[in-house]
């Protein structure tokens, strides 16, 4: 990984409220596909978390099997302060790459885009490990370009796919018609459902 976006610097980004990408809240699109969820007993995971508005949201509507992982403490910190009741065992502060259980879902909010991009063959082929048999993978991806250097990194459609193709079943994968309006038409809502011949080769 370039040495620009290891634990340190993410820290440092916190520390200093260079947190840009940090809207202050769960956005819509995410919002409304968690309020149509009815398993309240399954095993979430929210990789790059932040300071995990979703995790909160999810929480407070009654799953209580929400994990969020970060390379940086402050966010996590900054998260058990603003929700006391949530598990301490459920706050990982770990690299995503390294985590070891299993999920049913996981919540990709602006963690992707953070990766270095040589990263993500890498993170489509752990997030396929990490899910259970016909576990899925949502979220919003960017759908454009950035101006000035990454992190956020943005790409298209056709370079995500080649990503996850080998691992998953796109259930949906188009352009979201709720993003905020500061991302309103620069992003895909994604559903995607492991394979179930990709559990069998990844283990």
């Amino acid at each position: 990984m370039n040495r620009d976006f290891t634990a340190a610097y993410w820290q440092q980004r916190y520390q200093q409220n260079q947190t840009g990408w940090d809207v202050g809240g769960i956005t819509q699109p995410l919002r409304d596909y968690f309020d149509q969820l009815d398993n309240k007993a399954a095993r979430i995971l929210i990789p790059g978390s932040g300071n995990a508005y979703e995790a909160e949201y999810l929480f407070y509507n009654g799953f209580n099997n929400v994990y969020v992982a970060d390379v940086a403490e402050a966010p996590l910190t900054n998260f058990a302060s603003r929700v006391p009741a949530f598990p301490k065992s459920h706050l990982l502060h770990q690299n995503f790459f390294e985590l070891q259980e299993q999920y049913d879902l996981i919540i990709e909010q602006t963690f992707f885009c953070a990766l270095d991009p040589q990263l993500r063959p890498q993170y489509a082929e752990k997030s396929a490990q990490l899910l259970k048999p016909g576990g899925k993978l949502m979220g919003l991806l960017f759908d454009t370009t950035f101006s000035n250097p990454g992190p956020p990194f943005g790409g298209d459609r056709n370079e995500y796919r080649k990503y996850f193709e080998p691992y998953f079943n796109f259930l949906h994968f188009e352009k979201a018609y709720n993003s905020i309006p500061p991302r309103e038409g620069r992003e895909l809502f994604i559903l995607l459902q492991v394979k179930e011949e990709s559990k069998t080769i990844l283990k």
